[in-house]
């Protein structure tokens, strides 16, 4: 039988004390000669030895994961707006999610870096080409989130914490699509990431999966990721549920500007959506970000299309009467638009 954590601690503590050994920070398991090879999501494969200290994050979905693994004292740098939990915000930051500033990186002294497809080649390969370890996390599923937890957590030696997070984000996954799978004449739903244009999720997305695990029909889901429809084929949709992204970029002086477009629009008054005062507001980051909280929105919808089924944890068309502080800039919207900034699953 393994050995308790209670038990292991204080043989830590004295030999440490002794100056036998010195702590790894976060580590399950303070073996130092520890040797494993894994594989990233672009199929590079990398040995590492030992468990990395100093861990850089080039994506904001990547610092919740890290964080999530207990391993915040070991994360060096992130990417801006990496804002959850609030303790990443304190953490030095190295440039935009497609626009990392090597400098600030190289800087840092990192001895892992935790990247994604949307750091553009150039960065990721001028990193590898400086000595740095990079790995980069490409997940299309939310299965695929689990796998990069799990890996997380091998490299840097928590595995069973992330075994842990992993088990109980299957489990609460599992208790919403057994009460969905078998639901006769599912609700439509449309989630739009921004109203000039409409732009929807469609196939290939997290969030048309999650629309499909809660129960939904996701009425664009015949679209490949992210595109542009013009409000007459939005119209034709005619979907039951509207679910509009809020949250920092998504108001300006204290509102919603997508809710805002959909309930004042007068071309989409008839739409059942708005009839019925299901215009939803979910939070940008939850249902976009490659994280452990993709699970929080798949609760969050499952919730509001089917309070029949689950206890309602969401408002039901009504903004919240303060909304974040508009950080939504023209470049932001094209970056939205072209999937850099959301589309890239971040």
């Amino acid at each position: 039988m393994k050995p308790s954590t209670r038990m292991i601690l204080p043989l830590l503590l004295l030999v440490t004390l002794s100056g036998l050994i010195s702590p790894v920070c976060g580590a399950e398991n303070p073996d130092h000669d520890r040797v494993i090879r894994i594989t990233d999501d672009q199929g590079t494969v990398m040995t590492f030895q030992g468990y990395p200290q100093r861990i850089v994050s080039l994506a904001p979905s990547n610092t919740e994961i890290l964080f999530a693994l207990g391993l915040g004292e070991r994360v060096v740098g992130v990417a801006d707006l990496s804002d959850y939990p609030p303790e990443a915000a304190a953490v030095p930051q190295v440039g935009g999610y497609s626009t990392i500033s090597v400098e600030r990186v190289v800087a840092l002294e990192p001895d892992l870096i935790v990247g994604v497809e949307g750091n553009t080649e150039e960065v990721l390969s001028r990193l590898r080409s400086m000595g740095h370890t990079v790995i980069v996390l490409s997940p299309e599923t939310m299965d695929e989130i689990l796998d990069n937890i799990n890996l997380i957590g091998e490299i840097t030696g928590v595995r069973e914490s992330a075994l842990a997070l992993t088990n109980e984000l299957e489990l609460r996954t599992t208790t919403i699509t057994d009460r969905t799978e078998a639901i006769p004449g599912r609700p439509t739903v449309a989630h739009v990431v921004w109203h000039e244009p409409v732009w929807v999720s469609g196939d290939r997305t997290f969030q048309n999966e999650v629309i499909r695990a809660a129960g939904g029909e996701n009425v664009f889901a015949h679209l490949d990721e992210w595109e542009i429809v013009g409000l007459e084929e939005f119209i034709v949709t005619n979907p039951d549920y509207i679910f509009v992204s809020s949250g920092t970029g998504m108001g300006t002086a204290g509102q919603n500007v997508i809710y805002q477009y959909f309930m004042t629009e007068p071309r989409f008054q008839n739409l059942n959506a708005v009839k019925n005062h299901q215009v939803i507001l979910v939070d940008a980051d939850i249902i976009s970000r490659a994280g452990p909280r993709i699970v929080d929105a798949l609760e969050e919808v499952a919730a509001a299309i089917h309070p029949e089924l689950f206890d309602a944890t969401t408002g039901k068309e009504h903004p919240p009467a303060e909304a974040p502080v508009s950080l939504f800039t023209p470049a932001m919207a094209l970056l939205l638009a072209t999937g850099l900034f959301l589309g890239r699953r971040v």
